[in-house]
């Protein structure tokens, strides 16, 4: 599995507005022509799906 980066200030924009907690995911993939982002956990490794 690959390495998360932190999410800039729009992602986390999308991230809390999909109800989760910005603070405690990182971004793994960034799928802008389907306007979606794949976020891994901080902590327990849990991998979603975040529509824009």
């Amino acid at each position: 599995m690959k390495h998360g980066k932190r999410p800039t200030r729009t992602q986390k924009q999308i991230i809390k507005k999909n109800g989760l907690n910005p603070e405690n995911w990182l971004i793994t993939k960034n799928l802008q022509h389907e306007q979606k982002l794949i976020i891994v956990h901080r902590f327990t490794g849990n991998v979603r799906e975040c529509w824009a």
